[in-house]
């Protein structure tokens, strides 16, 4: 084995953390005896020879003595090297991603040799290791050049295969040949619905719907949700896997010394670790894998989905409750729909004596805002009767309230305030306190003279930011015009050390206390004398709030819109539309701004030109334009069309308002990723909008 592995110059190649001749190492050690060995090598080829996805010259290299390894059946854990050639391998590169990814000609090479040498994979079907078998038909549904070939294969084996994991994959693999290879794609589909339709194992059936769902949704029976519902009511009878948790108490000690000693180190260990703790006890451990396979096959398809997940949150099952309050969280944040009853159940798993479960709704909630209504009051009572978790204590970072006290508090709910009152009471005030506060409204006003004693206290050293920035969001929310003192003080004394952002948090404050905060007028005046920066904009913001002084502020924020940096011009020509008809005088320099390169500031002007002009005609377009360049620009768009009243039925605004409204998929859904916001933003979007169609200005924007 590795014959010519010492001629190959590895020290003239480099992998992510530079030269690459410790990959002979690492080569040697996926054929080591030691676990331990084996785990690290395999770490490193992830890490550095194949960091995220990159390939390299070295990696190129590697892939001969890769194929070396998977054929021995000498070498243990071979299945991660079969995984690591799929992903080598595995990569699709279209005619722009040629022009565009760095290092294309490395990936196309990569997988034209792992491509080669994908025969072998055929063999590995029949392995004596289930790891390897498992991992064999993804390889070859991915990199195979014969798929109809493949495809006969999986169909043959899965009549021998007695590993149930095995059977899956072999399923898995078929769905992704479909996909790959779209003339085969009726004839898998048919091949698919027979496998759920019939008599096999509900696990099988399951990842048969899965694969329909993701490859051929069409093919999908129009029962699926009684279907899934009942497979899963089968697999709730399957035997549970050994829980570790259940060792006899006398061995507890011993066993956890020794897991202590055996602590993975590597990632590739840890993740394996995560993935045993999560999946102890389960009785079918792959069945969240397989519902999420099927949500996501499912897409827009939401009454189907949320009738699944309400199904499954009734389950007696705690595991398929948890992993249904998961996917629940998905499909609120990517999909607009009616979710009253599921989030209801979401609020039942609060008062679960399982510590995951009740965890794992809390976070749900807490990303709802407005939408988790329907669990107001089983959230209050979480609340009430858990006080040690009002806030967390974080091994780095400031503490932060608990998920449950952050979910009450966004719907406006009173009852969260004894948390907040005992928040304020900490050593250490956590971080979000003001901006839980910010939602509740009028009802946190009992709690403006703890946070006004708070910042009095604060020290105006180093660390002022991070004490006082949460207590003046709360007295911003509030209004708490009675700690302009305090506020003062803070302004007057700000530190060096983020001093800018303690001094943009208090002006903040002090111009929502509005005239309550006249004694800062003369220390406003001062800041305003150095018109065209940050500091001064935002002192002219206040004092315009404090004293409607427009004569004062307007030439001020005039210089302003001649900032050097961009969001310095957005700040002056926001608060120009503030000052509403009594900046009117510019609208010639905010009309000069529409056509700057920087999006939001386009944006940004033609509001404020709208705001000092009253006239709409050559704002909307602006608008318009930029709402379908930058869909995170559409909730400030939607925001000002409201406040201009009804559009016109006919009128372009009043289309694209329209559209909005019917789409199922929320405006600010991302693949493989997501915002804690996302939710709230897109909920106050169809708010606005319908405000805007309607003609009703509103309070505000609702949730």
């Amino acid at each position: 084995m590795f014959a010519g592995i010492n001629e190959v110059d590895w020290a003239s190649m480099e992998h992510a953390y530079g030269p690459a001749d410790d990959v002979p190492g690492l080569l040697q050690g996926l054929a080591s005896a030691d676990p331990a060995e084996r785990e690290g090598a395999l770490d490193g080829m992830y890490g550095a020879v194949h960091h995220q996805g990159d390939v390299y010259a070295c990696t190129l290299a590697c892939i001969p003595f890769l194929f070396e390894l998977v054929v021995d059946p000498a070498v243990p854990d071979r299945g991660g090297i079969v995984e690591l050639l799929t992903s080598i391998g595995g990569i699709d590169l279209d005619e722009d991603d040629e022009d565009e990814i760095e290092g294309a000609a490395n990936y196309a090479m990569a997988a034209a040799a792992v491509t080669a040498g994908a025969g072998v994979f055929f063999a590995l079907m029949a392995d004596d290791d289930p790891g390897v078998r498992v991992c064999a038909p993804l390889a070859l549904a991915t990199l195979h050049g014969h798929p109809a070939r493949v495809l006969t294969l999986l169909r043959d084996r899965l009549a021998v295969e007695p590993d149930e994991e095995v059977r899956l994959a072999l399923v898995e693999a078929a769905g992704r040949i479909a996909l790959r290879h779209r003339p085969l794609t009726d004839r898998i589909a048919d091949w698919l619905s027979r496998l759920a339709a019939e008599a096999y194992p509900p696990g099988l059936r399951l990842a048969a719907l899965a694969q329909l769902a993701r490859c051929a949704p069409q093919a999908l029976p129009g029962d699926l949700v009684r279907m899934v519902a009942g497979l899963l009511r089968q697999l709730r009878s399957v035997p549970a896997a050994a829980d570790p948790g259940s060792r006899p108490a006398e061995a507890h000690g011993e066993a956890a010394a020794a897991e202590e000693r055996a602590a993975p180190v590597t990632l590739v260990g840890q993740l394996r670790a995560l993935s045993a703790e999560e999946n102890a006890g389960r009785a079918a451990p792959w069945t969240a894998d397989l519902l999420r396979t099927l949500h996501v096959g499912l897409d827009d398809r939401v009454a189907e989905r949320t009738a699944l997940l309400t199904d499954q949150l009734c389950s007696p099952d705690r595991w398929q409750r948890i992993d249904a309050v998961r996917m629940s969280s998905g499909l609120i944040r990517a999909w607009r729909g009616s979710y009253g009853e599921l989030v209801r159940l979401v609020g039942e798993q609060l008062g679960e004596a399982e510590p995951r479960l009740a965890e794992a709704a809390s976070h749900v909630l807490e990303e709802l805002f407005g939408l988790a209504a329907p669990a107001a009051d089983a959230l209050a009572v979480r609340v009430a009767a858990d006080p040690g978790a009002w806030v967390k204590e974080w091994a780095s970072g400031p503490p932060g309230l608990g998920s449950a006290v952050k979910a009450l508090s966004r719907l406006g709910d009173a009852r969260a305030v004894p948390a907040l009152a005992a928040a304020l009471e900490r050593p250490e005030v956590p971080h979000d306190v003001g901006f839980a506060i910010g939602y509740l409204g009028s009802a946190a006003r009992p709690l403006a003279g703890a946070l006004r004693r708070r910042l009095g206290e604060v020290g105006l050293d180093e660390g002022a930011y991070d004490r006082a920035s949460p207590l003046l969001a709360g007295l911003t929310a509030l209004r708490a015009g009675e700690a302009a003192p305090e506020v003062l003080r803070v302004l007057r004394g700000a530190p060096e050390y983020r001093g800018e952002w303690l001094r943009t948090a208090a002006l903040r404050a002090l111009g929502s206390f509005g005239p309550a905060a006249h004694c800062a007028v003369p220390e406003l005046r001062a800041l305003i004398r150095r018109p065209g920066t940050a500091a001064a904009t935002e002192a002219a913001e206040a004092l315009w709030a404090v004293d409607g002084d427009a004569g004062t502020v307007l030439p001020v924020l005039i210089e302003g819109l001649q900032a050097e940096h961009a969001h310095e011009r957005r700040s002056a020509a926001s608060a120009l539309g503030r000052l509403g008809a009594q900046a009117a005088v510019t609208a010639p320099r905010l009309r000069a701004l529409l056509w700057h390169e920087e999006l939001w500031l386009r944006v940004d002007a033609a509001i404020a030109l709208w705001e000092v002009s009253g006239w709409a005609g050559e704002s909307v377009p602006v608008l318009l334009a930029a709402w379908e360049q930058n869909r995170h620009v559409r909730v400030r768009v939607a925001g000002c069309l409201a406040r201009m009243g009804a559009a016109d039925a006919e009128s372009d605004a009043a289309h694209v308002l329209r559209a909005e409204l019917a789409s199922v998929r929320r405006h600010n859904a991302m693949d493989g990723g997501y915002g804690s916001h996302d939710t709230y933003e897109d909920e106050k979007l169809l708010a606005l909008c319908r405000r805007a169609l309607t003609g009703n200005p509103g309070k505000g924007p609702a949730t």
